[in-house]
């Protein structure tokens, strides 16, 4: 598949665009040390700062920006509007460049509308962000979180229903897909079509 690239987007040279990737309109990626996989998908106005890894399959939606230091593993959904930050202190007048903090968004994690992502922490795999939520933390694989500060309200099946556990367990009601799940972690005993097992 062609990589596709809006001619009102602007691609640095340098970047590493995969194969199949889309990039639309009014779209900015730097080019220092940026590595995008094949199949992405960059909505409007979406912007890819430097030193940013991108796995196969992410779907960035409109208005997000992806500051330096952020990593995305495969088939990670930004959704509208999500924020990245890469300065915990920032200040207008005090130049932090080399205070960037790294961000890793683990493969199949999901970041709804208009949450925030504060720089410096990881989002286990398959993780479900909710819309408006801000994280400060790690939060485990699997975690449901929401509100602001954002807490782990519960968990989710890798094909996005959420889990019902029972005595330790819990089965997806849509993949039937299995879990052991304790007060802190969520294990899966069996993914069913999951793009992991591939």
């Amino acid at each position: 598949m062609e990589t596709f690239i809006h001619p009102t987007a602007i691609v640095d040279p340098g970047a590493v665009i995969g194969a199949g990737t889309k990039i639309w309109h009014f779209s900015h990626i730097c080019g220092q040390d940026v590595s995008i996989g094949p199949e992405c998908s960059f909505g409007q106005n979406t912007y890819v700062g430097n030193k940013v890894k991108i796995g196969r399959g992410c779907r960035v939606q409109n208005n997000v920006s992806l500051y330096d230091m952020v990593e995305l593993g495969d088939y990670v959904f930004c959704g509208p509007s999500a924020v990245f930050t890469n300065v915990v202190n920032p200040r207008a007048h005090v130049s932090r460049k080399n205070e960037f903090k790294k961000t890793v968004i683990g493969s199949g994690v999901s970041l709804g509308a208009n949450c925030t992502i504060v720089c410096g922490v990881e989002i286990g795999r398959f993780a479900f962000v909710a819309a408006g939520a801000v994280v400060t933390e790690n939060l485990p694989a699997f975690a449901l979180a929401v509100g602001v500060p954002a807490r782990v309200k519960g968990w989710m099946c890798h094909c996005g229903v959420k889990l019902v556990p029972a005595n330790g367990h819990a089965g997806c009601s849509a993949c039937g897909s299995k879990y052991n799940i304790t007060d802190s972690a969520c294990l899966p005993v069996a993914l069913k079509n999951c793009f992991v097992e591939k």
